[in-house]
């Protein structure tokens, strides 16, 4: 049988681009190369695109930038290519594409919607679900529109809080209380997250958001377990088992979810059962309303007080770091790292390159 070629594509012109490189290297190191040629295609911080022939244990911390094994390519939106242009002329046949970009430019549709022009099959979510998703303020919106329950939220534009900041400060903490979360409306990682207790607080969260965004999304805070379910598949999509974060700081921001070695994922979360039930046929529920396809991470709250169910965000490509949870909630139910990736690029053939 002849090898499926797929691009890896990594990096990235984002906050999370040092993420990617390592979920990048996760991927390589389990894609089962008997069946597949995987070809390395990686975005610097700038968002210069590179076909990449060297060892891929140098991708963490961009070592691979120093390799001489690099030329200038891109991925051609002509579907006559159906795979990349080099600097020199030559043209790659790609079988399909595995994206691994967290976060904006990447994560958001920008490149799923390259991808479907260039009508080359890929791994994950279409444009339309990854840009949905990507937003907090539209997935909170269509969550609400459909009955699946969320802490309170707010959201505004950079534009409108500079208008009137006091009236958006007064507002926050009279509707959600204290303390709020500030979130980027279009970031991932928890990158510019903060949590809020005074209006001192809450200004410098919203001025650290609206760096990473043009909206800022502020949510209640809500005593309870934070838990993750995985979603694999497009038609019948299915679910692992749901885990839960225990972060190390007051919250699992960037530096808990990376830096921290105290921070803790525990499979099975502490919750029942009966409870994991729930956030599983939820997830699905919120994977199918987006229109999500391969795969997603859905994280939820489970409030202590009375085990009600809280979505809090989709991500729909979650990291695969040796760290992350995606791939350990898939192990937990019996479906190792390495059929993953496989059934992950059958979805993508299953689907083929028509939108």
């Amino acid at each position: 049988m002849q090898k499926k070629r797929i691009a890896v594509l990594f990096g990235g012109a984002s906050s999370e681009h040092d993420v990617s490189t390592v979920s990048a290297l996760g991927i390589l190191s389990n894609i089962d190369k008997s069946k597949y040629e995987p070809v390395l295609l990686g975005i610097t911080k700038q968002g210069e695109w590179f076909l990449y022939d060297g060892d891929a244990a140098l991708l963490p911390g961009d070592r691979w930038l120093e390799s001489k094994a690099l030329r200038k390519a891109f991925i051609s939106p002509d579907p006559a290519v159906h795979g990349i242009l080099t600097e020199d002329g030559e043209q790659i046949y790609i079988d399909a594409v595995f994206p691994i970009l967290h976060g904006k430019n990447g994560e958001d549709g920008t490149v799923q919607g390259l991808l479907q022009l260039a009508r080359i099959p890929f791994v994950g979510c279409d444009s339309t679900s990854s840009g949905v998703c990507m937003d907090k303020a539209i997935t909170n919106a269509v969550m609400d529109a459909v009955g699946i329950k969320q802490a309170k939220w707010l959201s505004f534009s950079a534009y409108e809080y500079k208008k009137e900041p006091e009236k958006y400060i007064k507002k926050a903490f009279s509707y959600l209380g204290s303390p709020i979360f500030v979130k980027p409306a279009n970031a991932g990682s928890s990158v510019g997250v903060s949590k809020a207790s005074t209006p001192e607080e809450l200004r410098k969260g919203i001025e650290a958001a609206l760096k990473e965004d043009k909206k800022a999304v502020l949510e209640e805070f809500i005593d309870g377990f934070e838990v993750e379910c995985a979603v694999l598949g497009n038609d019948e999509p299915i679910a692992g088992e749901v885990g839960e974060i225990r972060a190390a700081a007051d919250f699992y921001d960037y530096d808990a979810k990376y830096n921290n070695p105290n921070s803790q994922t525990v499979i099975p979360a502490g919750i029942s059962e009966e409870k994991r039930n729930e956030v599983r046929a939820t997830a699905l529920k919120a994977y199918k309303t987006i229109g999500c396809e391969g795969l997603s991470r859905v994280d939820f709250f489970v409030r202590r007080s009375n085990g009600e169910v809280l979505l809090n965000e989709i991500n729909t490509i979650p990291g695969q770091t040796p760290i992350s949870m995606y791939p350990k909630l898939f192990e937990a139910v019996g479906i190792s790292y390495a059929r993953l990736i496989d059934r992950l690029i059958e979805l993508a053939f299953e689907r083929g390159g028509n939108f």
